[in-house]
């Protein structure tokens, strides 16, 4: 048995378990991911930055951890929180237990939490700031410190999260993309790359005259946190307007949105996992997609600033994607790269490398 812990709320609910990986105490804002698989990308996702992650499926570490399921060089969530940790994972490309990763990177994970019942209060209540802790500590103390303390993502988090120097990844073709590194997933990179597209990605704080430096296009990234905070990049994307081919994704997405100068809200309990139903308008066909992401671009804001809504959320009718009538940009709320999850969006990536080759003509 592990040491015992405890996860507080900010409203003074209090679930109890046990330790494995580091064994020390953090704050974070609580989330939960529906995902049946993929906890170690889901672990390594930036976007994922401030929080503390409840994954609902009750069994994790089975598969244990390889050397190549990273989708950044470091765990990027706070904490971990699930039902049982296995400790002995069978598959051919396990390297170690998910416990030993997470104590690799002083992360601590909880296990023994009643993850369905914490899901439920979350549901009910939205995302909550929360503390996981050692037995023995006042409660009532830690959730009176938290109701104090400002969620993660007031602050901006992208200088957490993006490369402070530029990275070329070669390809054999001949179109050139800049990725706007708001914390990427690494396999938007694969993804541009398998298609033969050579990609340059920049930091975040990147301006727009060294970001249209031989480039065919750029793309915005995903990433943590509230995108107003991230004004710089806004600001920056609303001047490469007209000039470029451009791609938003999750962060990138909402981005785009307040560039075009719309409005972002945050979601009560975000949406986390890799079976999130969403339409596409045009055609009206359904995709199976991987999301996570806690802001909304709010389609009413949408008027008068050219864009128009492509794709819609089927659980809550939020807007799931969307493009500008005149000009080569659009933009998905979701993860078409997967990792964790279906590879069925991927053919976005196609779509961008047609408007690039279109703009080269």
């Amino acid at each position: 048995m592990g040491e015992k812990a405890l996860l507080v709320l900010e409203d003074g609910v209090v679930f109890k378990g046990e330790f494995f990986g580091a064994s020390s105490e953090v704050f974070g804002e609580v989330v939960f991911s529906t995902g049946m698989t993929g906890y170690q990308e889901a672990l390594t996702d930036p976007s994922y930055r401030g929080q503390i992650l409840t994954m609902t499926y009750p069994l994790a570490g089975n598969y244990g951890i390889n050397s190549e399921d990273f989708e950044s060089n470091e765990i990027q969530v706070r904490g971990l929180l699930v039902s049982g940790a296995c400790e002995f994972p069978s598959n051919h490309r396990a390297e170690k237990t998910l416990g030993t990763f997470l104590k690799d990177y002083k992360i601590p994970g909880l296990q023994g939490i009643d993850t369905r019942a914490l899901t439920r209060k979350l549901r009910k209540h939205g995302t909550m700031r929360g503390k996981i802790c050692r037995e023995g500590i006042d409660t009532e103390k830690v959730a009176e410190e938290l109701r104090k303390t400002p969620y993660p993502d007031n602050e901006d988090l992208l200088p957490e999260v993006s490369r402070n120097n530029e990275e070329i990844y070669e390809a054999d073709g001949n179109l050139k993309v800049t990725l706007i590194d708001c914390g990427a997933k690494e396999n938007i990179i694969r993804c541009l790359v398998k298609r033969g597209v050579t990609v340059r990605v920049v930091p975040a704080r990147t301006g727009a005259e060294d970001i249209l430096k031989e480039a065919d296009g750029v793309m915005i990234s995903n990433g943590p946190g509230d995108p107003s905070k991230a004004s710089y990049v806004i600001d920056t994307v609303k001047s490469l307007f007209g000039e470029i081919p451009l791609f938003g994704i999750c962060l990138g997405h909402q981005i785009i949105g307040l560039a075009a100068g719309a409005k972002a809200y945050k979601l009560k309990f975000g949406h986390r996992g890799l079976n999130h139903g969403v339409k596409e308008l045009e055609t009206g066909r359904v995709h199976i997609t991987t999301q996570n992401h806690g802001y909304s671009i709010d389609e009413k804001s949408l008027e008068k600033t050219g864009f128009e809504v492509t794709h819609v959320n089927l659980n809550d009718g939020s807007v799931e994607g969307m493009r500008h009538k005149d000009l080569p940009i659009f933009s998905v709320q979701y993860h078409p790269e997967g990792c964790p999850g279906p590879r069925d969006n991927e053919y976005l990536f196609d779509k961008f490398v047609e408007a690039m080759n279109a703009k080269k003509k």
